[in-house]
């Protein structure tokens, strides 16, 4: 039988560099990011896949961990380290908002990433993603087709 850190990182498929991020490939809660379930004392609790990872990276406890942001500002990443090579980044909910604005990812942004993406669509990418990678893998194009919304099978000008 797996031990729960097997269990977890079985769901996580890492790029080939050192500043890709990690997906998640387990479930998909309807916001868009991951869901890991832990059963500890015949318990069940589901808890964010990017937060298990902080913690199997840092030691901080999921009851004592601050917000985490991802500094890649994809959901479903879970690359945390101990280091500056980690894409979650401790800090507060006002910190959180004030890095959305400022990456033009809240409901009146006009980046050219989110513009306001509503629960549902987000959800979809997320899953579209996860869908992606389970059947081909790693694949530069077709992960960046799908997170920044080009059509991958689209025919390029040159």
């Amino acid at each position: 039988m797996a031990t729960v850190e097997e269990r977890f990182w079985s769901k996580v498929i890492k790029g080939p560099r050192p500043g890709d991020c990690w997906f998640w490939l387990g479930a998909i809660s309807d916001d868009g990011y991951g869901r890991f379930t832990l059963n500890r004392d015949g318990r069940t609790r589901a808890v964010r896949p990017h937060r298990y990872a902080y913690y199997l990276a840092t030691g901080v406890l999921l009851d004592e961990m601050p917000s985490l942001m991802h500094d890649c500002d994809e959901p479903t990443c879970v690359h945390a380290s101990a280091d500056s090579a980690s894409h979650l980044v401790p800090g507060s909910h006002r910190e959180n908002m004030l890095d959305r604005i400022k990456k033009m990812r809240h409901s009146n942004g006009s980046g050219l990433r989110y513009w306001g993406v509503g629960r549902d669509a987000q959800a979809d990418r997320s899953r579209r993603l996860r869908d992606e990678l389970l059947a081909n893998g790693w694949n530069d194009e077709r992960i960046a087709a799908i997170r920044f919304a080009h059509d991958p099978d689209a025919p390029t000008l040159f």
